[in-house]
């Protein structure tokens, strides 16, 4: 992809969660070419500062800030915000790459690890949208990506605690985006099949043999292909991104009629929003 998709990235306040490895470090990379500033948020400071370190290098003159937060905490990821803020002023493009996976045999995982998957990749997602959506909304300008997966549009064997947290941002982002139309916030949501990431290497560490077979299926991607799919769905004007064949088929064969109905229920919304304001007009013509 050329970097003339990213020209509309170019002196915008980028924040990325989970930007200090993976596709969130890769998604960084591509935007520092394209001039952005950055904000990276992340658990682990010296990956962070690693991650400061591969931005400058590629591109010297890159403003990058660093905070460290568990995005599971919202408080943290408040006062990372606030930093970002305070330095590169209000965030223009958010996105949330920052996530976990455990995959196992369903009796053999832990509760917890099933509590750790909705902490991070669901609420380590809302926290920062609850955060700078209302902004955006009020400067009429904006713009949201989240990072989900391939097993957020399919369940998959040994993915029970993964699958619906990403199910869940799935739900999050189609009815966050019937919200926001007209308002000049756009939000997309990403797609990833299995991605060439340190994630992918943790994962494969208890990853049952039929979900190695599985998920071979939808083939190897590497983060920067995924993150300049990206960032081409955004400047787009795309909703759902699904890098690869297998997962565009897997989208629209698993949601076919999901254009159909987000238009249908647009329409009723925008109905039903015409028929209050004339009730409100009436019933103030009637007060007078």
């Amino acid at each position: 992809m050329s970097t003339a998709y990213l020209r509309f990235l170019g002196d915008q306040h980028v924040l990325i969660t989970g930007g200090s490895s993976g596709i969130g470090l890769a998604l960084a990379l591509q935007a520092a070419e394209a001039g952005a500033r950055l904000s990276l948020v992340a658990r682990d400071e010296g990956k962070l500062t690693a991650a400061r370190g591969a931005i400058l290098e590629k591109c010297p003159k890159a403003a990058v800030l660093t905070a460290t937060a568990d995005v599971a905490v919202q408080s943290a990821v408040l006062a990372a915000l606030t930093e970002a803020e305070r330095v590169h002023g209000p965030v223009d493009v958010l996105v949330t790459s920052a996530g976990v996976a455990q995959p196992g045999y369903f009796e053999e995982v832990p509760v917890a690890v099933f509590a750790r998957a909705m902490a991070v990749n669901y609420f380590g997602t809302l926290y920062p949208l609850k955060a700078l959506v209302p902004a955006m909304r009020q400067r009429g300008r904006g713009a949201v990506v989240l990072i989900s997966s391939g097993a957020g549009l399919c369940g998959i064997f040994g993915y029970t605690p993964y699958a619906p947290s990403k199910f869940a941002l799935r739900g999050l982002a189609e009815s966050l985006r019937a919200e926001l139309v007209g308002t000049g916030v756009r939000i997309v949501i990403v797609y990833p099949p299995d991605t060439l990431t340190p994630q992918l290497a943790a994962e494969n560490l208890t990853k049952p043999l039929e979900t190695r077979a599985i998920t071979a299926g939808a083939g190897l991607w590497t983060a920067e292909a995924v993150a300049r799919a990206t960032w081409e769905g955004l400047a787009r004007g795309r909703f759902s991104v699904t890098p690869g064949l297998p997962l565009s088929a897997l989208a629209w064969l698993h949601s076919v009629a999901a254009p159909i109905l987000r238009w249908s229920f647009d329409r009723t919304a925008r109905q039903a929003r015409v028929v209050a304001r004339a009730a409100t007009a009436e019933g103030g013509r009637r007060g007078r």
